[in-house]
């Protein structure tokens, strides 16, 4: 069988990745300039590594702690280390980036880039804060352009762009209309669906736009992503995890639970008896007040609240006319608000449902709302994870996309 070869733009953790590598395509590089999302990346890539030479103890042994990094980095060949590369893709750059990809080429079984597949920094789409994007000279609004450096370099069959909804209304329009120019100028043609995380198997309400782009000469047409119909909620993510009040830390668990039907349908286990990562922030006196106010509204009647429903002399907020969502309780009997990278600053926006625990969702509660497999590990500090998780592509739907897109090209 030929050796699928792709490249991963503005890759993060690389969870969009991961869905293509378990489907079984060959990762060439992925590009990233965030250092602890590289660190990130180059972790699962020993995983993956480890997983293919049948020595995946020496991965479990870093993870739980038993090893160092180095000493795990130590067991990733000189190729699969290279082809993580930190650094910003822009117009002082990308002439080495394409020099180092041609060189990893060489030493490949198949010599092309079949596939590209990756989505700029969404911030700059998000309906979030739009108010505060510089449309003429915020360079994150045109990064569609560095990505389309790489389609005329490389020129694969197939492109995956994946970014937040708001792309298609960002600045009136006027950047998608112009995106989907620039890629038919390259020589591609492009249809772009709107899918929402929760249709494959993701516990979480997440909708992204993923663009599809195929060369024009290549009979090709928009996959079809098959979603997956269940009944689970979040409770199953929640239940077999230690309980933890704020502050506290579980870098190593065992679970609770011998058999969680969710965790085994989707392989968020995967193979592994333990935990990793479960690890909350501390909380001040007036937050944990807040937080049991609003468990127990949303206990009682599934009742939102805003920050004007707070007793006053708990406000510290002085704006009270915008923002008012700002403390929400994580649906325990339900499908999970959408994680996003604000998870970082605070976890107002992430409250566990459990007034017993009264804290924020740990690092490892989020990975799995996200649909991270529990040997996903996420390295720099917690806000780092934090952050790295809230920018992800759900692995599970990623892993649809790449499904999908593996068999409209009629690949075994």
């Amino acid at each position: 069988m030929k050796q699928i070869n792709y490249i991963d733009l503005f890759a993060g953790t690389s969870a969009l990745s991961e869905g293509f590598k378990r489907n079984g395509m060959n990762p060439v590089a992925h590009i990233e300039m965030d250092s602890e999302a590289c660190l990130t990346i180059k972790t699962r890539v020993a995983y993956h590594h480890l997983k293919d030479e049948n020595n995946l103890s020496v991965y479990h042994n870093y993870i739980s702690g038993k090893i160092t990094r180095e000493e795990l980095y130590s067991h990733l060949p000189k190729d699969k280390s290279d082809s993580v590369i930190k650094t910003e893709i822009s117009n002082d750059t990308v002439q080495n980036i394409f020099s180092v990809i041609h060189s990893s080429l060489k030493n490949q079984q198949n010599k092309k880039i079949d596939l590209i597949i990756g989505g700029p920094p969404c911030q700059a789409y998000s309906l979030i804060g739009r108010h505060a994007i510089d449309w003429v000279n915020d360079k994150r609004v045109s990064l569609y352009k560095q990505y389309g450096k790489f389609l005329k370099e490389f020129k694969p069959k197939v492109f995956v762009f994946e970014n937040v909804p708001g792309l298609t209304s960002a600045n009136g329009g006027h950047y998608f209309q112009d995106l989907k120019k620039y890629f038919a100028k390259l020589g591609y043609t492009t249809e772009d669906k709107t899918l929402n995380a929760k249709d494959y198997g993701v516990l979480q309400h997440r909708k992204r736009v993923i663009i599809i782009g195929w060369k024009k000469n290549l009979r090709f047409s928009y996959p079809e992503v098959n979603k997956i119909n269940h009944s689970f909620t979040t409770k199953n993510i929640f239940s077999d995890l230690a309980e933890l009040t704020p502050g506290k830390s579980i870098q190593k668990g065992k679970y609770r639970k011998k058999k969680n039907d969710y965790l085994e349908a989707f392989e968020l286990r995967n193979g592994v008896d333990f935990y990793t990562q479960h690890i909350c922030r501390p909380h001040n006196e007036n937050d944990l007040k807040i937080y049991k106010f609003a468990i127990d509204n949303w206990s009682k009647g599934k009742k939102r609240i805003k920050y004007t429903d707070i007793p006053k002399e708990w406000q510290t907020q002085k704006n009270i006319e915008a923002f008012l969502d700002r403390f929400k309780v994580v649906d325990g009997n339900g499908i999970s608000h959408t994680v996003v990278a604000h998870i970082a600053k605070d976890g107002h926006y992430y409250i566990h449902p459990s007034k017993k625990q009264c804290r924020s969702i740990s690092v490892r509660e989020a990975a799995r709302i996200q649909s991270f497999p529990d040997d996903f590990y996420f390295e720099g500090s917690r806000t780092a994870a934090f952050r790295q998780i809230g920018n992800a592509v759900p692995p599970l739907m990623a892993n649809a996309i790449a499904k999908a897109i593996k068999k409209k090209l009629n690949l075994p």
